[in-house]
């Protein structure tokens, strides 16, 4: 994701947008789960809601994948694997069926975007720009792996011929959130499919329509039966199975830290599945006194109010060297008020409606929070409009380490401004969470750029810029952020098995 798309974004034009067109600019094709290449509605016939979140309509009922309908898709993937071609077959071949998917997003991406748009809020020119983009790029970029996983010849004492080699890992459940719904199905499925693994994926319930498209998309690119199965539900009930279910190998969760515990302890009732979570965070983003402010406001503002705040690495604790302090949370708090807040469809929007109704009002509680706890109000704070689930974009200053919204995961547009003296004590402050997904720095100067980078117990550390993602730049957390890494090489690890061979010479 190119931090210039989005700089430019968020420099059109200022007007208020209106709040969401009275048509759909896009239908909804598929509602089923996709099971052994059929689409088929649940076993139980039960069914559950999707809403719009920029108008609070409902879009179109979903199939509710129940236990039964977990059982026979687990067995789907479980068959593709163990007696199906795909285990099997030549790298080469698999690449190219993955190019072909890759191929058929792009052709319709337009469509997939809209569809996302509708589907979670965030606006079709970023869905198209970022996340479609992004996701075409994953897939390609796993393709190019699928023929290139390699052993090691290993020297070993005695008269035998030591070599090792990469198997995949087996039938893999892989659960994927609400907020970047296409892109984090390509994380999860580009190395799944590269490696030969077969997959249960398991969508939000709230965001379950592009899945199901490229579940549509799977099909005419003419993958096995079974090796991608796509069973949307509750993540209490379809989840819970689905993780605890014995023939699954490997769960692969994305979400939140709260979550991730309750999918360890649900992972290992039958088997020692592998498992592998990209969870929440708390990231500082640091502004050094020897920054260029304006870079450093527009560095801040991407950060923390991308994808409606929304954003698991999100730079949702901003620190601000004393100096420039009071400069900077004008400026900050000037663009941020200038955000431009509406209909997902419009031209200019940049920013859309948070998730749903729960999000909604628990990014509203934060901000009360927040002025009760003594933290100052720069901007924002309050609903836009009175029809659909829009917060304007808000900014608080003077908010200390032991406040609520300094603390806690937020997930919505709420950016808190702290001030700092020195980089040793920075440092050390932005170390005092509980999670370490990302970080961010702004100096002019390589030696604090260095220390920051070396200091900062992070998975990843931006340096004057921020949300900038690819394909093969490994991602994820220390700490309570996560376990494992997605993308890049890093990412077809825990899709893999080791093996030893010793040959008698």
């Amino acid at each position: 994701m190119q931090l210039q798309f989005l700089r430019t974004a968020a420099r059109r034009s200022f007007a208020t947008q209106r709040f969401f067109s009275s048509h759909s600019p896009v239908s909804v094709r598929q509602t089923n789960l996709l099971i052994n290449g059929q689409f088929v509605p649940a076993a139980s016939g039960k069914t559950f809601d999707t809403f719009n979140p920029a108008t609070e309509a409902k879009i179109a009922s979903i199939a509710h994948a129940g236990t039964e309908d977990v059982d026979d898709a687990v067995h789907a993937a479980r068959k593709a694997f163990d007696e199906g071609p795909w285990r099997t077959m030549d790298g080469s071949e698999r690449a190219s069926l993955m190019r072909k998917f890759a191929d058929l997003i792009e052709k319709n991406k337009d469509e997939l975007a809209a569809l996302e748009a509708l589907d979670n809020g965030k606006p079709c020119s970023v869905a198209k720009a970022a996340d479609l983009n992004l996701a075409i790029k994953c897939i390609r970029y796993y393709a190019g792996w699928a023929d290139k996983i390699t052993g090691k010849t290993v020297p070993i004492d005695g008269d035998f011929f030591c070599y090792t080699k990469e198997e995949p890992v087996g039938v893999c459940a892989q659960i994927i959130p609400w907020n970047f719904p296409i892109l984090m199905a390509a994380w999860k499925l580009g190395p799944l499919l590269a490696t030969g693994c077969t997959s249960i994926l398991k969508p939000a319930e709230q965001t379950p329509l592009t899945a199901l498209r490229l579940g549509e998309l799977i099909v005419e690119a003419g993958f096995p039966k079974g090796v991608v199965n796509i069973i949307p539900g509750e993540g209490a009930t379809t989840g819970r199975h689905l993780a605890q279910h014995p023939g699954v190998d490997k769960v692969a969760f994305t979400g939140s830290t709260e979550v991730g515990f309750e999918i360890m302890r649900q992972s290992h009732p039958n088997n020692l599945k592998r498992v592998t979570l990209e969870l929440g965070g708390k990231s500082a983003n640091i502004i050094m006194d020897d920054a260029d402010i304006d870079l450093a406001v527009a560095q801040s503002n991407v950060g923390l109010f991308f994808n409606m705040g929304q954003c698991c690495i999100a730079g949702s604790r901003v620190f601000v060297h004393e100096a420039i302090y009071d400069e900077f949370i004008k400026k900050a708090a000037d663009r941020a008020s200038k955000g431009v807040v509406g209909d997902p469809f419009g031209a200019n929007t940049t920013q859309g409606p948070q998730v749903n109704e729960e999000q909604f009002h628990k990014i509203l509680n934060y901000i009360e929070t927040a002025k009760k706890e003594g933290a100052t109000l720069l901007t924002g704070g309050k609903r836009r409009g009175n029809k659909g689930w829009f917060i304007e974009p808000t900014v608080f200053a003077d908010v200390e380490d032991h406040m609520t919204i300094a603390k806690e995961e937020i997930f919505g547009p709420v950016m808190a401004i702290l001030k700092f003296k020195t980089i040793d004590e920075v440092i050390e402050r932005a170390n005092a969470s509980e999670y370490g997904l990302g970080a961010g720095v702004v100096t002019n100067s390589v030696d604090n750029a260095m220390k920051f980078t070396k200091g900062l117990r992070a998975g990843t550390v931006y340096v004057n810029c921020y949300d900038v993602f690819d394909a093969a730049a490994p991602f994820g957390g220390f700490k309570n952020s996560g376990i494992g890494r997605e993308l890049g090489e890093n990412g077809l690890r825990p899709y893999l098995e080791n093996k030893t061979v010793i040959i008698k010479a």
